[in-house]
């Protein structure tokens, strides 16, 4: 088992507050989609045995024509071996969904739409610079379920300034509404070099209090969980049979691939990233090279991955899976460093899995970084 990632650097105009690797120079997606074919190609080999996952994220995929996607899963499909009933993902937004578009994803071998919604707020969607509208992703669900579309995510945001309890109750109703088999939600962040982020160093935005964000959180699990949403990750709920099977392979540590500029890729001994720049990575992979760096995975680097994943699911880390694969010393490092965490109700052990509590939930970064071997 295995996956590929293609990433879609691309986007009509960027939000305010992404971190993401993206550009907005549309006239570079035929040289850029050629570049994919090629490094496909250049890494076949790179994972053995077939792949049970594909996903296409961004950026924004559906700024893509529908020749430029239909390319890039022609190739995938020539290159690698794509295991039957395989869960094959595309991200979209809201207003690229068409008729068309949606006639178009019924002939391809797409089974499951991830849509970045963010908020039902018209206010807070024109805050964020997102090009669609509510009614723009009502639209979009209903065209998708009429081509039989059977598995949607939708991405959900939180904690933007001055955001009251009822507002956040209210995007969570909207999205039960829509009635989708899974759903994402994120902490708004102000991350470093976004427009966001100088609108908060120049005062024109305040960040929400801690205990805010946290009762943001507390209302969005338990609505959640009550209407029939599985919590199996820090961030993210399923209906029953709907995890991300793609999300969840990162989570496990099994091994992918990843196309496209900026993309990691992971096979159990090394992990490597291409370089994050669309110009030279269509420059390098014309010349028959993968501008990449490269890292050698020892014991130590591998357990402490497994902590900073396996640690964000609601199994948690399998306490016999780390002796089997790295030994018996491993194992009481983390049981050892877990241990003020199990009295003060953080952690808990169940079935030989160590996993985060709620409680521990809201401090998981510093637990991780508890655990992990210096």
């Amino acid at each position: 088992m295995a996956g590929i990632y293609v990433h879609i650097p691309f986007c009509k105009s960027r939000c305010i507050y992404c971190g993401f690797f993206s550009t907005t120079l549309l006239s570079l997606r035929d040289k850029y989609v050629e570049a994919l074919s090629s490094e496909m190609t250049l890494r076949k080999d790179y994972i053995r045995g077939q792949f049970s996952t594909v996903y296409i994220g961004g950026g924004t995929p559906s700024v893509l024509t529908i020749q430029q996607i239909e390319d890039i899963f022609n190739n995938i499909y020539n290159v690698f071996p794509i295991e039957e009933g395989a869960e094959i993902t595309i991200e979209c937004n809201p207003d690229d969904i068409s008729p068309e578009f949606v006639g178009f994803l019924k002939s391809m071998p797409i089974n499951r739409i991830s849509m970045g919604v963010e908020t039902f707020s018209e206010r807070r969607l024109e805050f964020l610079r997102r090009r669609h509208s509510v009614e723009d992703v009502r639209s979009a669900i209903r065209l998708l379920r009429g081509v039989g579309m059977k598995n949607l995510s939708i991405d959900l945001m939180f904690g933007f300034p001055d955001e009251t309890i009822e507002e956040w109750q209210n995007d969570i109703m909207e999205a039960l509404r829509l009635d989708v088999e899974h759903i994402s939600a994120y902490s708004l962040m102000y991350e470093d070099g976004t427009p966001l982020r100088r609108m908060l160093e120049r005062g024109e935005v305040r960040e929400i209090s801690e205990e805010m964000s946290l009762a943001m959180y507390d209302e969005l699990a338990d609505r959640l969980v009550s209407s029939g949403y599985e919590h199996y990750e820090i961030s993210n709920f399923a209906k029953k049979g709907y995890r991300s099977r793609h999300n969840s392979s990162y989570w496990k540590s099994v091994p992918y691939i990843g196309i496209g500029a900026a993309a990691h890729s992971y096979n159990v001994s090394s992990r490597q990233w291409n370089v994050s720049d669309v110009g030279e990575y269509i420059e390098e992979i014309r010349r028959g090279n993968i501008p990449k760096e490269y890292e050698e995975l020892d014991d130590d680097t591998k357990v402490n991955d497994m902590i900073t994943t396996a640690l964000r699911t609601c199994e948690g880390i399998d306490l016999d899976m780390v002796e089997i694969l790295y030994g018996e010393k491993y194992k009481d490092h983390i049981l050892t460093y877990s241990k003020k965490y199990q009295m003060s109700g953080l952690i808990e052990i169940k079935e030989n899995h160590l996993r985060l509590t709620r409680k521990g939930i809201y401090i998981s970064n510093n637990i991780m970084s508890d655990l992990m071997i210096v």
